[in-house]
């Protein structure tokens, strides 16, 4: 997962400072999921979950209220079937909008952590998948919504 992160800000790193941005907390928020997945001390592990939904929510926020119209915009000033794409991709990416928000709900805080602690390997394994998912669908909004335009935005 880390290294199509790695992959997917090669590919598209520099054509527009928003995408740059946003690829750039993808792998902040990344680093911050395995610091989790790996750490097994309880004392660091609340605050470090503290981070990562902060990280987490700043990613999806950015992606749904930046990202995401820049790339619509594009595909409507284009008018050259990516906006099919985007409807295509859209529901599954709201989907695991879901996943994203119900985790932060439940670990947002250090008593929710503290609270849910015994949940927490299976909710970020399905946390995990829901990223995984995730990731994929916006790498193809942004090959077919912004890399074909790129010379033509810039």
């Amino acid at each position: 997962m880390l290294e199509n992160c790695k992959t997917a800000h090669e590919r598209w790193g520099g054509t527009h400072q928003i995408i740059d941005r946003w690829l750039g907390q993808r792998q902040a928020t990344l680093v911050l999921y395995f610091d989790i997945s790996t750490d097994t001390a309880a004392n660091q592990q609340s605050d470090l979950l503290q981070a990562f939904c902060e990280s987490l929510m700043d990613y999806v926020s950015a992606g749904h209220f930046e990202v995401y119209e820049q790339l619509v915009r594009e595909a409507r000033e284009f008018d050259d079937g990516g906006l099919d794409l985007a409807r295509k991709l859209y529901p599954g990416v709201e989907s695991t909008t879901r996943v994203i928000v119900d985790f932060n709900d439940k670990y947002d805080t250090q008593d929710h952590s503290q609270l849910n602690a015994s949940d927490l390997p299976a909710d970020l394994s399905q946390l995990g998948e829901a990223m995984t998912e995730r990731f994929e669908m916006e790498d193809q909004l942004i090959e077919r919504l912004h890399t074909i335009h790129k010379e033509q935005v810039a």
